[in-house]
């Protein structure tokens, strides 16, 4: 698995009680225009698991479902601020 340079482009939540915050997310590889899809529980992070559209993130592709994308970790994070205001 090599490491992978994208961006977020889309995201479709599912279930009703999840509070939308878990589903499906797609990210656009950079340097391909491939796009992968990716779970809640792929997000690596520590603590509290968020992501957004549009956001920069760093993720490989496992070669046995080239996909998905697996080990997807944020880029542009934000200041922890903008949450408590």
């Amino acid at each position: 698995m090599s490491q992978r340079f994208g961006r977020i482009v889309d995201r479709m939540p599912h279930g009703s009680g999840s509070g939308g915050r878990q589903g499906t997310y797609v990210v656009e590889d950079g340097e391909t225009g491939t796009r992968h899809s990716f779970m809640y529980a792929d997000i690596v992070t520590e603590g509290f698991r968020t992501i957004r559209t549009g956001e920069r993130v760093r993720f490989t592709v496992p070669a046995d479902d080239p996909e998905r994308a697996a080990y997807v970790i944020r880029l542009d994070l934000p200041d922890v601020e903008d949450y408590y205001r």
